[in-house]
């Protein structure tokens, strides 16, 4: 029997908690996403995050350390040899990435870019770390007028390709990107995901669609979603959890148009009777303002998310359990538009916990939430991974 019927994970998408031992390995040097965003803002106010202990794993300016914490709170590093989206979510939920995905920061290769024009016979353009907003701005008129295709990446392993809906059927476009799947799973490009990315509008109005389509890699394990929905428990992924597992282990998908909209969702799965794991990805944080280097737009978007925690909180029982944490960082701070290699944190609240929460062992991978997982529901344990259950008291 399970000791904690519900459990819900938020990832709060990019948000680590200072340099991790390895960051010179990334090119990393003194990163500290919470912590930089919090100086350039002049303190972050953000009382709900206070009241679990944030500021106990390390004091950030302006969030005041709990004299009795709510939550178990503890900082967590990464084991596997990456710090992009899949790598990290993919290590949450028990596995271990040793080849990490690889990133193009000076665009594709031209053997990629020629195989994809002589099977579309339709002309590359772009090619080139981007905005995906930016970049049909910059070359939609073009496109439109040409046929080309906007081909496009970011820090993340993905390559993205923007078409408008009415120069690319949108058939057509799903046809190249799973073309472009097949022929990027391994070396020499082993890319994590293929994104179909439409639009519509008229130079100057251009607008992305809700038509947009990944294709990503299967994780090349079983994870503790596998486990849970081979055991019969619900895994509800809210935001770009799905797409990110490309479907395995998900027994229900509920798409998010933004992190407000993510939080209006989190609050209706709660809302609704289930057993199992819910599971949210707040992209905004690393989408719209790490990797456009936006210190204020970041600090303003983490006060906003913390005003939603009391509905969270609210809705909480004491067959509830709540994973607070991240996947990477990515400071708005640094040099360049890439994720930054960092700790993340990790606060676990329920209101089981009358006396409040205390410090947890700096965990060594981020598999031990996968791993405790598992031992809560009584399913398959991870290959990787320790659990931290019998510590919650």
């Amino acid at each position: 029997m399970a000791v904690f019927s519900r459990v819900h994970l938020i990832v709060m998408d990019s948000v680590g908690i200072g340099e991790a031992p390895d960051a010179a390995r990334f090119d990393d040097f003194g990163v500290d996403t919470f912590g930089h965003i919090a100086r350039e803002c002049g303190g972050l106010t953000m009382p709900n995050m206070a009241r679990l202990g944030l500021s106990n794993i390390r004091e950030i300016q302006g969030i005041p350390k709990a004299e009795q914490p709510m939550a178990y709170f503890t900082k967590m590093q990464e084991a596997s040899s990456g710090k992009d989206t899949m790598t990290g979510h993919w290590e949450i939920m028990g596995l271990r990435i040793d080849t990490p995905f690889r990133v193009f920061p000076e665009g594709f290769p031209q053997e990629l870019i020629t195989r994809i024009e002589e099977k579309t016979g339709r002309r590359v353009i772009g090619n080139k770390p981007a905005s995906g907003t930016e970049i049909i701005d910059e070359l939609g008129e073009e496109h439109m007028n040409t046929g080309a295709l906007i081909v496009y990446t970011s820090a993340d392993s993905v390559l993205q390709i923007a078409a408008h809906e009415q120069v690319v059927p949108l058939d057509e476009l799903y046809e190249i990107c799973e073309f472009c799947r097949k022929i990027t799973l391994e070396d020499p490009y082993m890319i994590g995901r293929i994104i179909a990315r439409p639009f519509v509008g008229e130079p100057g109005s251009f607008r992305r669609t809700a038509n947009r389509h990944d294709y990503a890699l299967k994780p090349f394990g079983p994870t503790t979603m596998n486990a849970l929905q081979d055991a019969g428990f619900e895994v509800i992924a809210i935001g770009k959890i799905y797409d990110i597992y490309d479907g395995e282990g998900v027994t229900k998908a509920v798409r998010t148009v933004s992190n407000m909209d993510g939080m209006d969702q989190l609050v209706g799965v709660m809302r609704e009777p289930f057993t199992g794991l819910s599971f949210i990805n707040l992209v905004d944080f690393d989408a719209l303002y790490g990797h456009r280097r936006d210190p204020q737009g970041y600090g303003k978007a983490l006060e906003e998310y913390d005003s939603r925690l009391p509905e969270v909180l609210g809705l909480m029982t004491e067959d509830d359990l709540l994973i607070i944490t991240a996947d990477h960082g990515n400071d708005p701070t640094y040099r360049g538009t890439d994720h930054t290699r960092e700790y993340v944190p990790l606060l676990v609240y329920s209101p089981r916990f009358a006396g409040g929460g205390r410090e947890l062992p700096l965990r060594s991978t981020f598999a031990d939430i996968g791993a405790t997982i598992a031992d809560n529901f009584g399913v398959r344990m991870p290959e990787h991974g320790t659990s931290f259950l019998a510590e919650l008291k």
